[in-house]
């Protein structure tokens, strides 16, 4: 019995996914995202309900360029989890019907109503 000598490639870089998969990966990496940031914003709700100086305290750590930025990605998280949640929703109601196509244009809706979502938010919190 012989081995079959296949070529190996080793480099994602090469590999294009088609928009379906894209949507599927950003679904997992902002869920994983919103994990750990819930934990620091729970934190801070604590922090500023905790005493009027808690409040100065959390305000004046909100106030800071890097929490901002951390607070934009959070919530750009949260938006793109939450649509693509609703997303996979109507197509297991069967409210969207499964075809590639249609998979690919709600993807798209997901991630443009995403984006617009996004710079409403960046606006909001600059």
């Amino acid at each position: 019995m012989t081995k079959k000598q296949r070529p190996i490639n080793l480099d994602l870089m090469t590999f294009r996914f088609p928009l379906t998969a894209i949507a599927s990966i950003l679904h997992r990496i902002s869920g994983v995202i919103i994990f750990f940031a819930v934990g620091c914003f729970v934190w801070l709700l604590g922090l500023s309900l905790s005493s009027p100086e808690g409040f100065i305290k959390a305000s004046t750590i909100i106030d800071y360029f890097l929490i901002k930025l951390i607070l934009w990605g959070f919530l750009t998280a949260l938006f793109y989890h939450l649509l693509g949640g609703i997303r996979h929703l109507l197509m297991d109601f069967g409210c969207i019907e499964e075809n590639l196509k249609l998979g690919i244009r709600s993807a798209q809706v997901v991630m443009v109503i995403t984006v617009l979502l996004s710079i409403l938010v960046g606006i909001i919190i600059w």
